[in-house]
């Protein structure tokens, strides 16, 4: 085959090759010219083999103009049909589906627990099994979610409206509008043009970009009560455009040059900032309104901050650089990137219409976000407005959101399991759970310290069964905080400790937090990494947050 490629190096310094195949020819001769033969000339066919021409010539450029051609050239035969018969399985992978179902199977037939129903019980096998085919993925995410939805109503364990229930939740389609108004931010260029702003203040090296991003997000949590608003609408636009400019994309190979460190830094931090402020989240002032309702002490917005703010910023500082040495981006340092980053600034000159009309939908929709409280429109509400003004000025077009597959995959799986955690709470299973650990903790007969320890554990590890803050909230938070109270511990700090808690332990899976799935969605880090290193940063967080901040609390008179 003989073929030119084309290497080049990414507009901002970072090490790419992306080629693109323009057309192919076959030719019976050598590929410089037609041999030119006389009539005594005599050739032995078997010498002679077609050859393949294949340009390949790469979309980029390179300093100073110049390109790098390789031109390679091989004899090749022209590859076999593939048999109908022996197409490639496109179904689901067998052994995986196996264990799914395996594990739905023998929870469902083994003995339920005195004081769990029926109806309960069957769910949490048919939830139990969907999660590690989530897991295992036998079949892409939103298909073993739907398989999960249709095993509960085909076993009646679930009614239809109540299984689809979550379809109507306001979550689900927020994450979606975001993959929607990240399509018109790169679209437009508006993506890149930030990117490179903020590539030519901090772009030398990737943990100083990676930092930026960071504070940039924890700055605005106290404006924006929806950490999905702030990871769909703002974050992730920006982050897939500043990996696609340093040459990290999905799917070819260079998503660990930059994206999946990138991605994952800043899913774990946007949890960690959502635990700093009472605004930063939406579930916050539920966790303040049910401690109140329980201990009679209200948590204000500076209290909450005070408390947060110590253990809340070592977080900020720390989780980033130990996922820099443990998941680290091939590309750390470009020193020409800030340089090359003004130049393609200069070269897209300025703004566009589209690119005007792009930053006026972002700052309505954000102003919508940060004081839609007082105009009483909610997050969903402004995002759906600010699509509709893409779709009027055609910035984004409906065939572009239907094409958006994450967005819609990613709205299936998430709305099926909100809806079965759901059920598992009003079937009774949470409140059977939690009662349970109240009785083995309050029988242990150990100190206040060890008993809010144990406690803590069991109260953030059991969002592994949850798909909503809110809901893991109202189900659990108030017979923790009971317990806690009873064996000694001092009630402000136990409800401070939960409350922060509520956040943190959103990051140990792909759905435990509204911006969860939307980090995940972008394609880079793989789901098994993505739980291992979840779990890997809340034993961090959980060290950071329970000693530095029970130091910082102890230094508070909180205890």
């Amino acid at each position: 085959m003989a073929s030119v490629a084309l290497t080049s190096s990414c507009p901002l310094g970072y090490s790419r090759v992306k080629s693109l195949a323009l057309s192919s020819r076959s030719y019976p001769y050598p590929v410089s010219s037609p041999p030119v033969l006389s009539k005594s000339t005599s050739i032995n066919s078997s010498f002679i083999k077609p050859l393949t021409l294949t340009p390949i010539v790469s979309t980029n450029r390179i300093q100073k103009g110049h390109r790098k051609l390789t031109v390679k050239a091989a004899t090749s035969s022209p590859p076999a049909a593939t048999p109908p018969s022996q197409q490639p399985w496109q179904g689901a992978a067998m052994k995986p589906l196996m264990a799914s179902i395996a594990t739905g199977v023998i929870l469902w037939f083994l003995p339920v627990p005195s004081g769990v129903s029926r109806n309960a019980w069957q769910l949490l096998s048919i939830f139990l099994a969907t999660i590690v085919g989530i897991i295992t993925q036998p079949l892409p995410l939103g298909a073993v979610a739907l398989l999960g939805l249709g095993a509960s109503v085909l076993t009646k364990t679930l009614t239809f409206s109540a299984a689809f229930s979550a379809f109507g939740d306001p979550i689900p389609w927020l994450i979606a509008l975001a993959f929607f108004f990240a399509r018109g931010f790169i679209k437009t260029g508006l993506g890149n043009r930030i990117a490179y702003q903020f590539v030519s203040l901090f772009g030398s090296s990737s943990l100083g970009l990676g930092y930026s991003l960071v504070f940039s997000e924890a700055l605005l949590a106290p404006a924006i009560p929806s950490v999905s608003a702030r990871a769909g609408g703002i974050f992730l636009p920006l982050v897939k455009s500043l990996c696609v400019a340093c040459g990290s994309n999905v799917g070819d190979g260079t998503e660990n040059r930059l994206g999946s460190w990138l991605m994952l830094t800043c899913f774990q931090t946007s949890v960690i900032s959502s635990s700093m402020f009472l605004t930063a989240m939406a579930a916050n002032p539920l966790s303040a309104n049910l401690a109140f309702n329980t201990i009679k002490q209200q948590i204000g917005w500076t209290d909450w901050a005070k408390a947060a703010i110590v253990p809340g910023l070592v977080s900020l500082l720390v989780v980033p650089l130990i996922l820099y040495v443990i998941y680290p981006p091939t590309v750390k340092a470009s020193p020409d990137a800030p340089r090359l980053a003004k130049e393609k600034l200069e070269k897209m000159g300025p703004m566009t219409k589209n690119e005007i009309i792009m930053a006026g939908t972002l700052f309505l929709t954000v102003g919508l976000w940060i004081f839609g409280g007082m105009l009483n429109v909610d997050a969903v509400t402004a995002a759906i407005l600010g699509l509709s003004v893409l779709l009027v000025t055609g910035v984004v077009t409906w065939k572009e959101c239907l094409a958006e597959s994450v967005a819609w995959d990613t709205l299936t799986w998430f709305a099926a399991l909100i809806a079965m955690a759901g059920y598992l709470n009003k079937y009774g299973l949470i409140a059977w759970f939690s009662q349970t650990v109240v009785k083995v903790v309050g029988g242990l007969g150990l100190s206040w310290q060890m008993s809010f320890g144990i406690l803590v554990l069991l109260y953030f590890y059991s969002h592994y069964f949850f798909a909503s803050g809110a809901a893991h909230i109202g189900a659990m938070f108030t017979a923790f905080l009971s317990v806690a109270s009873a064996l000694g511990t001092p009630s402000y700090l136990g409800a401070l400790v939960l409350s922060f808690l509520s956040n943190l332990m959103g990051g140990i899976t792909h759905y435990g937090i509204g911006s969860a799935p939307v980090f995940y969605g972008a394609g880079y880090v793989p789901l098994a990494k993505w739980w291992g290193y979840g779990f890997l940063i809340s034993v961090v967080n959980l060290i950071i947050w329970l000693g530095v901040g029970g130091i910082w609390w102890k230094a508070l008179g909180l205890w």
